[in-house]
């Protein structure tokens, strides 16, 4: 299972390249889900890196329910907008222009690990993400804590 985490700080340089750093790309079993990876426009325009065997198992698993004409536009717009990037010798990949234009990336960016993709963020976008949503994540880290602790002690039959 993929498990990725953290936010790492980098700069595009001048030849659109991003490094992505060895703490993140460690976190990847290359044996289970590959060396590549598959840039992705995704959920509410963020620009997402998937590992590659993953991103196949994605898109080519099951299809979404619902209308007919939404399944054709997912797997149209699935592979369309997918780029395959591999990185080169020093952990960098080279940053499609469109899909960079699409996401309105500038050149600091944020890449954070969530769960089984990273994301591609602008710096201060991240930040501001970062201050609207702490409190509420706060509170549900405390409610899960709780409901953690409450089942263990039901377990233990305390």
């Amino acid at each position: 299972m993929l498990m990725l985490t953290g936010e790492y700080e980098h700069t595009l340089d001048d030849k659109n390249r991003l490094f992505v750093s060895n703490k993140l790309r460690g976190q990847i079993d290359v044996e289970t889900y590959g060396a590549n990876f598959y840039l992705v426009l995704g959920a509410n325009g963020v620009l997402c890196l998937y590992p590659e065997k993953y991103f196949l198992r994605l898109v080519l698993g099951k299809v979404p329910t619902g209308a007919a004409d939404e399944a054709i536009a997912f797997e149209r717009l699935g592979f369309a907008l997918a780029c395959r990037v591999e990185l080169d010798r020093q952990g960098r990949l080279l940053l499609n222009e469109k899909l960079r234009r699409r996401a309105r990336l500038g050149t600091n960016l944020t890449l954070v690990g969530i769960r089984d993709h990273i994301e591609l963020w602008n710096t201060e976008d991240w930040e501001r993400y970062l201050q609207n949503h702490l409190a509420p994540y706060q509170a549900q880290m405390l409610h899960a804590r709780q409901a953690m602790l409450e089942e263990e002690c039901r377990e233990l039959d305390l």
